[in-house]
């Protein structure tokens, strides 16, 4: 029998390269009903017999955790069991020693398991830097055993590199990638080839929409589904209906050409990005099975009139904007449900926002120990003005973050400067100047591209200083002054 190629991911992790995504397992749900898990787990079962037996979830995909744990009670001692991949979404705050654990002990009781094959963490927002502590908490829990394999989801560029710098032995990053959204391609596949982090990528066929079915047909307006909604927002980004029907008739040349569908051909493209391990594949139980059909992605290889096709295609796209993971951090807010500035607005902020004694303003404190001692807040607002002081990669544990990585030191104290400005009513598009200064002169290029990610449509004024010796193992510090426009939307 004919069945997916396999991959070795990290500590000998053995996976199928066409993974079964259960996101759809909610959408079944969603109207208070669970399913049977005994006869869900033998819909999956039945995956798993043709070799698509590694599974993906999700602390909010319903029961999906649940049926997987069934399935899996029904492998127990079988030389290769279904291997299940999971993700932990918390909601931001303080990430201590027990809210980590409570959320991988649910995960491990949810599946009936003693370790979780792959277990990925969600953040919502870098400006909430507890994300680090939560990871660090994983990585004691793996070592412990209780966790295989340590992944992210929607990890841009980076933050996949400050989390490796700063120690974390991250496996995988599982991001959109696909004909319409091929942020993936850039910088973040060039971060995985030198440290061999493997891209897991969800969206390949964007929601279906990447099919016959839609080929010469008309643009939809009314979609109920939530997943087409989300991708017919990317579609929307990258040109619309008309330049996406431009690039399904380019699929579909290629289709026809070998034999399969446009969908093969989609699964295919992703699938050869060196950085891929696998494509997730909904799997929706008992209804809409494409295996055999899946399995064609493989019987066959893009050749360079292939590629020459689909790069014409792309060349009259609009780019994605910004790096993967953005849909769910700032606008357009790619996402099912759109604008999601109320939901972010609605996080606590990690700082402490307090009157200023001696001027009509307000300072704020990060908690750091030396801000007393040494007596300085981490920025102050006078009427319309913000002083952010000199930030160094000072974690909330007042250690170092990524000692001597002066690019992943950089994007971690913007984000502190982000967070900053935003406790004292500002936003990041408010800063108008910013400084930084440099222990070692040569290493200015990873400083300036993070400050470029951060500002580059923004554009304050800027100098940057070689200060020699910074202490201890810092690299980098930066400060900004920001003017609140008060006229902007909030």
């Amino acid at each position: 029998m004919i069945t997916p190629p396999r991959i070795t991911l990290a500590n000998g992790l053995d996976i199928s390269r066409l993974v079964c995504g259960l996101w759809q397992v909610a959408d079944m749900e969603k109207g208070g009903t669970a399913l049977d898990p005994e006869i869900a787990a033998g819909q999956l079962d039945s995956y798993a017999r043709d070799g698509f037996d590694t599974f993906d979830m999700a602390d909010h995909y319903g029961s999906a955790e649940i049926i997987t744990g069934r399935l899996l009670k029904r492998h127990a001692g079988s030389i290769r069991p279904p291997v299940a991949f999971t993700k932990w979404c918390p909601e931001p705050g303080p990430m201590t020693r027990d809210i980590v654990r409570r959320g991988v002990q649910q995960r491990l009781d949810r599946l009936g398991v003693a370790s979780v094959d792959l277990l990925q963490f969600h953040w919502w927002t870098f400006e909430h830097p507890a994300w680090l502590d939560a990871l660090h908490e994983m990585k004691a829990m793996q070592e412990e055993g209780l966790i295989r394999a340590i992944g992210v989801t929607n990890f841009d560029a980076a933050h996949l590199a400050l989390a490796l710098a700063d120690g974390i032995p991250l496996a995988t990053n599982q991001v959109s990638f696909s004909l319409v959204d091929r942020r993936a391609a850039g910088g973040l596949s060039d971060l995985c080839k030198a440290t061999g982090v493997r891209l897991l990528a969800y969206g390949t066929l964007s929601g279906g929409f990447i099919s016959e079915k839609w080929l010469g047909k008309a643009e939809p307006h009314h979609i109920a589904d939530w997943s087409k909604s989300k991708y017919k927002r990317f579609i929307d980004a990258a040109g619309g209906w008309d330049m996406f029907q431009a690039l399904l008739s380019a699929a579909n040349a290629i289709a026809r050409k070998h034999g399969v569908s446009i969908s093969n051909v989609a699964t295919r493209w992703v699938l050869d990005h060196e950085s891929v391990a696998a494509a997730i594949i909904g799997a929706r139980l008992g209804e809409s099975e494409h295996r055999a059909d899946n399995l064609k992605a493989f019987g066959f290889d893009l050749d360079t009139e292939d590629h020459g096709l689909l790069d014409s295609a792309f060349a009259a796209l609009a780019p994605i904007p910004g790096d993967c993971g953005d849909e769910y951090r700032k606008p357009p807010f790619l996402t099912a449900s759109g604008d999601l500035s109320h939901h972010l607005s609605t996080i606590p902020s990690a700082y402490e926002t307090l009157p200023h004694e001696y001027r009509q303003g307000l300072r704020v404190s990060t908690g750091s120990v030396w801000e007393p001692i040494a007596g300085y807040s981490r920025a102050v607002r006078v009427k319309d003005m913000i002083f952010v002081s000199g930030t160094t990669a000072t974690h909330s544990s007042n250690r170092c973050v990524a000692p001597g990585d002066a690019g992943a030191q950089a994007t971690y104290i913007l984000d502190k400067i982000a967070a900053s400005i935003s406790a004292a009513g500002g936003r990041i598009e408010d800063v108008v100047r910013t400084r930084i200064y440099l222990k070692d002169a040569s290493k200015w290029e990873p400083v300036s591209r993070a400050h470029g990610r951060v500002f580059g449509r923004i554009l304050p004024a800027n100098t940057l200083i070689e200060a020699g010796a910074l202490v201890g193992d810092y690299e980098v510090e930066i400060e900004a002054d920001a003017v609140v426009d008060t006229t902007a939307a909030v």
